[in-house]
């Protein structure tokens, strides 16, 4: 369902603007799945993939911050830094499953968007399709120094940050920021050694 990645290197990827920086990247990973298809169970070319051509354009620590809300700023610089690599692979998990979805014959359509250049924020709304339903997938992106970067996600009306905001809420009310340290540890764990979700 996710088709954001590309397989050249992330200087060469215009990302100045954001609907053209999803575009690009977006058909430069069909473009490899064109070539072949991927296998669900071939981990380590979804992860090669994943990690060069996908990583690049994603804001963790935003993400992990907008989803951790105001428990964010109660959490020490040391665990703020471990709930971003552990929300990171998460999400490395997540995008992984999603590339292995794509098929050669997935088509992604672009509605007409603007953005002003004094924009720091935008939402770029895709309709990924195949034989099956149309899915609506949207990419909400904001300006950096290094250019537009994705930090939400949103497939069929559920925005990731705001999913995992709840869960993250209601895990740090009963256990802290400590157990929601241990229960992404934990999980990542599970999903590394391909145990049953």
């Amino acid at each position: 369902m996710l088709a954001f990645g590309n397989s050249v290197s992330a200087q060469t990827v215009d990302s100045s603007d954001p609907q053209v920086l999803v575009k690009s990247v977006t058909q430069q990973v069909l473009d490899e799945v064109h070539k072949q298809a991927i296998d669900p169970s071939d981990i380590p070319r979804i992860m090669d993939i994943v990690n060069r051509d996908i990583l690049p354009y994603i804001d963790f620590e935003h993400t992990t911050q907008l989803a951790l809300a105001r428990y964010w700023r109660t959490a020490t610089p040391a665990q703020q830094q471990q709930l971003t690599q552990q929300f990171k692979m998460l999400l490395i998990h997540l995008y992984s499953g999603a590339l292995a979805q794509l098929k050669p014959d997935q088509k992604i359509e672009y509605p007409p968007m603007r953005v002003a250049p004094t924009d720091t924020d935008a939402v770029v709304r895709t309709i990924a399709s195949t034989n099956a339903q149309p899915v609506e997938i949207d990419y909400r992106l904001r300006k950096t120094p290094q250019g537009w970067r994705v930090y939400d996600l949103n497939v069929m009306g559920a925005w990731l940050v705001q999913t995992y905001r709840q869960q993250f809420g209601e895990t740090i009310q009963q256990s802290g920021i400590d157990g929601l340290l241990r229960f992404l540890t934990d999980r990542n764990q599970q999903l590394a050694s391909g145990k049953p979700q």
